[in-house]
């Protein structure tokens, strides 16, 4: 089973949710560890070390936003999926700018959100495990280094999330080429659906914010308005 040998962390605050997710988890062969509130999540998180993490938007103590925030100030790798009752799509967004990788809407169906569950896990492992020599892919002074899967922009190291350098190896190895938001979400986020294609955006928002001398207006990562992005070259 996917799970077999793994720790998923729920952060959620309704025990019947945590009661019927933690449930589905097990069956997968995950280890399951439960926080009732944000603070203590975030504590779990950090000392536990799990391989994807359910967090909830609305808890005590301190919000699923919070927590989020200051996971990824040292931790920017660990999967995160976040489970949100409101359908405000600012809120959503909000999520993936401070580093979620995925969300899901209660009330939510158990199959989609194992699959999504999965989808990240398998991601994550499958980085963890790649064990490629090192390559460096330099265009416009942007330099990828795969095997030990780090940026620089002219030189200066840059700290991306896994899903950053991922989206940005993606584009640079189909240099010039427009690709849609679709195949990003099925290759970059490795969904055997068609998820929220906003966090294609977000995620390029963010990148552009990282690589970028003036992310308003990119000369890297481009956009193609109805076809997707493109990584230019810069050669006419």
């Amino acid at each position: 089973m996917t799970g077999v040998g793994r720790k998923a962390l729920v952060i959620e605050d309704e025990k019947q949710i945590v009661d019927i997710v933690s449930f589905h988890l097990r069956r997968e062969g995950f280890e399951t560890l439960v926080a009732y509130d944000g603070a203590q999540g975030l504590q779990m998180a950090l000392k536990e070390a799990p391989d994807i993490i359910l967090l909830d938007v609305m808890l005590p103590e301190m919000d699923g936003f919070a927590v989020c925030r200051e996971l990824r100030k040292t931790d920017p790798l660990t999967p995160v999926l976040m489970l949100t009752a409101r359908e405000d799509e600012s809120d959503k967004v909000l999520g993936l700018e401070l580093g979620a990788d995925d969300y899901i809407t209660k009330p939510f169906g158990v199959k989609e959100l194992m699959a999504r569950v999965r989808a990240n896990v398998r991601r994550s492992a499958h980085e963890a495990k790649r064990a490629e020599p090192e390559e460096v892919l330099t265009v416009g002074g942007i330099s990828l280094h795969t095997g030990r899967m780090s940026a620089t922009v002219n030189g200066a190291p840059v700290e991306l999330s896994q899903r950053e350098y991922d989206l940005l190896y993606y584009l640079i190895s189909r240099l010039d080429r427009v690709v849609s938001r679709e195949e990003l979400m099925e290759n970059v986020w490795n969904f055997a659906y068609y998820g929220d294609l906003r966090a294609v955006d977000v995620a390029v928002r963010r990148l552009r914010e990282k690589i970028e001398a003036n992310p308003a207006e990119p000369v890297h990562i481009l956009t193609r308005r109805g076809a997707g992005y493109l990584f230019a070259s810069g050669k006419a």
